[in-house]
């Protein structure tokens, strides 16, 4: 079992480099991102002119550093593997143009400073120097060159100046989100603690609402209650939680006033008293917590039903009965344990809770959470953002399936995995 679980555990690596590779190279080839977007912007400066004005009212060099950038500079394989961090990134790239009777041309070298470092409206350090059109660098100060290098093009009269370091995701970096102009891994934190909120608590109240409920149904199979529970079931579970989420919206919240709108917590949140606080946040999860739990109440609680049904049937609990347990022990003692047994595969997914959320329905509700971080990052073309959240995504999948494993084979000694 151990050789089984370190090759799954090996196999998280390959799995992430296959996910993250299709997906970048999707990025590649998608259009309208933000090469595009920056040269709209750039027709809108020029007066409207359209996307082929824009584009010729840039230089080559603009332009290509504008595609050094956002990342487009580099061939898709090269430019995975500086993703990655295997290749040295070329960043803060610049092309230099030499006029004819030129031999010296002055450049200004920007270095993104780290985010603890930055101050009102100034994120860079700046380095004068001067580069020949053999690409030699020279400044006053020239302990800020150490990282820079050089690209000399004598068939195009220009030289690249770009600072050549390895950081990509191996070195733990997601990269800067090329819409917001902030690190990925900050903006993907400062929303964990709201998809913890709503995926733990949806996963507690899961199992404390339907492991009861499939037990009493499993009791009294076909009677009033469990046919009337079975029809509430059934229709929260089919109805869409995003379609829930907007008659609740509308109705109990816009209409009657009895909820917020929308929103993690109140305006005033800051200046409420310890248990205001608690309120507030509890007044504003109960309706998402309705649409995120709607779904699943169905299948975890006929899960449950189900295998206490079967167990209740088996031969070990008529043995037990026979031999004088009595009915409340046989069902919570005997057929019980091994009725939990399924559930097991889906504890492993409690890791999910960092990323928990439904694009939807944070949507309807205008909660900034992890779901519609994923909504903006596709629809703003942020792809450092993209990448950095589907990583995310894919580790923590991998090791919640490990897990589930794992409990699986912890619960039920019958399995072996080999």
């Amino acid at each position: 079992m151990r050789d089984y679980f370190i090759r799954r555990f090996l196999l998280i690596l390959p799995t992430l480099i296959g996910a993250t590779m299709v997906v970048f190279f999707i990025t590649r080839v998608t259009p309208g991102g933000p090469m595009e977007a920056a040269l709209r912007q750039a027709a809108a400066q020029q007066g409207d002119r359209g996307m082929k004005d824009a584009g010729a009212s840039l230089s080559e060099e603009q332009k290509e550093e504008m595609a050094a950038y956002y990342g487009f500079d580099r061939p898709f394989f090269p430019a995975y593997l500086a993703w990655l961090g295997i290749l040295p990134k070329e960043g803060d790239k610049q092309f230099i143009k030499f006029a004819k009777d030129k031999h010296e041309m002055p450049v200004t070298l920007q270095k993104l400073l780290p985010r603890e470092q930055w101050k009102p409206n100034n994120a860079y350090r700046t380095t004068q120097a001067k580069v020949t059109r053999d690409g030699k660098l020279s400044a006053d100060d020239a302990s800020g060159l150490k990282k820079w290098q050089t690209r000399a093009e004598k068939e195009k009269e220009r030289v690249q100046v770009f600072r050549s370091k390895f950081d990509g995701l191996l070195q733990g970096n997601l990269g800067i989100s090329t819409r917001y102009n902030e690190y990925v891994w900050d903006m993907i934190r400062e929303r964990m603690p709201i998809s913890i909120f709503y995926g733990l608590v949806t996963f507690i109240i899961s199992y404390l609402v339907c492991i009861p409920l499939g037990i009493l149904k499993a009791i009294k199979h076909r009677t009033v209650i469990d046919n009337a529970s079975s029809i509430l079931i059934f229709v929260g579970y089919s109805i869409p939680g995003f379609v829930l989420a907007s008659v609740l919206v509308v109705y109990l919240a816009a209409r009657l006033n009895w909820f917020p709108t929308g929103g993690f917590v109140s305006e005033n949140y800051a200046s409420l008293t310890v248990g205001g606080k608690a309120w507030d946040v509890v007044h504003h999860a109960v309706l998402p917590l309705i649409c995120y739990m709607v779904g699943s109440f169905a299948f975890m609680t006929m899960l449950v039903k189900n295998n206490l049904m079967d167990n209740l049937a088996a031969d070990y609990v008529r043995t037990a009965v026979a031999k004088g347990a009595g009915f409340k022990r046989a069902v919570l003692v005997h057929a019980l344990r091994n009725s939990l047994i399924p559930l097991a595969t889906t504890l492993g997914h409690i890791v999910s809770i960092f990323v928990a959320g439904s694009t939807l329905i944070e949507l309807i509700f205008e909660i900034n959470g992890f779901g519609l971080l994923g909504y903006y990052s596709v629809l703003d073309r942020d792809y450092p953002l993209v990448m950095g959240i589907l990583v995310i995504q894919v580790v923590l999948l991998m090791v919640g399936n490990i897990l589930s494993d794992f409990f699986v084979a912890l619960t039920d000694p019958r399995i072996r995995f080999e």
